[in-house]
């Protein structure tokens, strides 16, 4: 499949439907050289269907991380130009995973894959979905990375906290109630 099938395919045929979503990612995962072109599709910011190929990617990674491992700086990157939050989410939950993979007590690729550079990218990214204007899930899965973050760099837990107690009282439900666990946890 080249990349402007790949393209066409994301803009004719994937809705938000688990099932569209999962049937594409199944494509990635049989081909994973793909994942370069669905990258640079993600990265495309301004295109509506840089959302598309975001769940997509997610959903793929979710099955098979090893996947973004060749494609790991650039995707990571690419996060501080992300503009639409239907992008910035699965990228944020791929984030996630990351951290929680990396600091996982089982030892797994993912800790020897990422680098001191990977992980100050995301914790750029984090910081920046946490403080700006973005819905509570991508705020959310930030938390989460950076109070991961926080057990390798001592700085973090301060700014997070901080940055938490700030916002705190203007937050929605979700956002104080994980605001909440992650305060908790720091403490």
């Amino acid at each position: 499949m080249t990349k402007t099938e790949l393209y066409s395919w994301l803009k004719s045929d994937i809705n938000h439907s688990r099932e569209k979503r999962q049937q594409i990612s199944g494509v990635i995962l049989k081909e994973p050289s793909l994942v370069t072109d669905l990258l640079s599709i993600v990265l495309n910011v301004n295109d509506p269907i840089s959302c598309k190929a975001a769940w997509v990617l997610e959903f793929a990674f979710k099955e098979n991380n090893s996947l973004i491992f060749p494609v790991i700086t650039t995707f990571l990157n690419g996060l501080k130009s992300l503009k639409l939050e239907s992008s910035i989410r699965p990228c944020a939950k791929i984030c996630e995973i990351l951290m929680l993979q990396y600091f996982s007590k089982k030892e797994n690729p993912i800790q020897q894959t990422l680098k001191t550079k990977h992980l100050e990218l995301i914790t750029s990214a984090c910081f920046n979905w946490l403080i700006g204007d973005h819905k509570v899930a991508t705020q959310a899965y930030s938390m989460t990375s950076l109070f991961l973050l926080g057990k390798k760099y001592d700085w973090i837990h301060p700014e997070l906290r901080s940055i938490l107690e700030k916002n705190y009282l203007n937050g929605t439900a979700a956002y104080k109630a994980r605001a909440r666990l992650t305060l908790a946890k720091i403490k």
